[in-house]
């Protein structure tokens, strides 16, 4: 069933509550036992400086026509960042056609292009619900065969969470499903209508004790740059870092390019990586 955008913003907003501290923010603790971890509605409502009231009708999601001056407050309220502020806008605004995600996601020719002349850059191209869309060798050396997957197993989703190897694969597998889990969050809520965001939410919440686990933090996250230790069965461990790059005229698009530092052993590993694809490329 599609994302209940009501639903949503409740926990998103309870969630972000229960990570906040009375003390903290320089409001009176008067002792007692808390029911719930954080702040209480009363005193988040008295940092954003609306009545409690407001406060309760947003996040139980009584209707989606708040001002912006409320959502600025109560974001501010609770400390969000700027990937959770639009998060909150998206969620707590009423639903626009442009939210639709019926098209379907093409690559531009000068793209696969780049990503083939980018020839010692592990690199990729990821669309709507995490699928990748395009690749070049090295990416597909470096995390799986993309072009041997039926096209709709080509998902980082489904692969970091129900196919084993990539539970070998990363050093910090634990950290992948969590950062996964929180780049699709930020992308369901991008379209909460797109019926194939919540078929593909049903099946890893059905299929995966992981994916439930990292859902159920409510964690948001865009992916835009870091690093990731893999462990390469051929090459050994690659520490590589990763940039994104989105698109203009397709912001459910982004190009991940991993970098590695000059002289490093990862930089020689990858050069491994290389011409073991080389090697194995099928004669055509």
């Amino acid at each position: 069933m599609p994302l209940d955008r009501r639903a949503e913003l409740g926990e998103f907003l309870r969630s972000r509550r229960a990570r906040l501290r009375p003390e903290e923010l320089g409001l009176p603790d008067y002792g007692g036992r808390r029911r719930v971890p954080g702040l209480r509605r009363e005193e988040l409502a008295q940092l954003a400086g609306v009545s409690v009231d407001h406060y309760v009708r947003l996040e139980q999601g009584r209707t989606l026509h708040f001002s912006e001056a409320v959502l600025d407050a109560v974001a501010r309220a609770l400390r969000l960042n700027d990937v959770e502020r639009q998060h909150l806008y998206r969620l707590a605004r009423p639903w626009s056609e442009g939210d639709r995600a019926d098209a379907p996601q093409r690559v531009r020719p000068g793209l696969r292009r780049l990503l083939d002349s980018a020839a010692d850059v592990p690199a990729y191209i990821v669309g709507r619900n995490t699928d990748v869309l395009a690749w070049n060798r090295l990416a597909a050396a470096l995390i799986t065969d993309f072009g041997a997957l039926p096209p709709a197993q080509r998902n980082l989703a489904r692969l970091v969470f129900l196919d084993e190897g990539m539970r070998s694969l990363y050093a910090d597998w634990p950290e992948k499903t969590r950062d996964v889990a929180a780049y699709l969050r930020l992308d369901a809520g991008r379209h909460p209508d797109d019926p194939e965001t919540a078929a593909l939410l049903d099946e890893l919440a059905a299929s995966s004790a992981e994916f439930r686990k990292a859902w159920a933090e409510h964690q948001i996250k865009d992916k835009t740059h870091g690093r990731y230790v893999y462990r390469h069965p051929v090459v050994g461990e690659l520490d590589l870092g990763f940039e994104t790059l989105r698109f203009p005229d397709d912001p459910d698009q982004a190009l991940i390019a991993h970098t590695v530092e000059d002289g490093s052993a990862s930089q020689t590993a990858l050069r491994l990586l290389a011409s073991w694809a080389e090697e194995t490329r099928p004669v055509s």
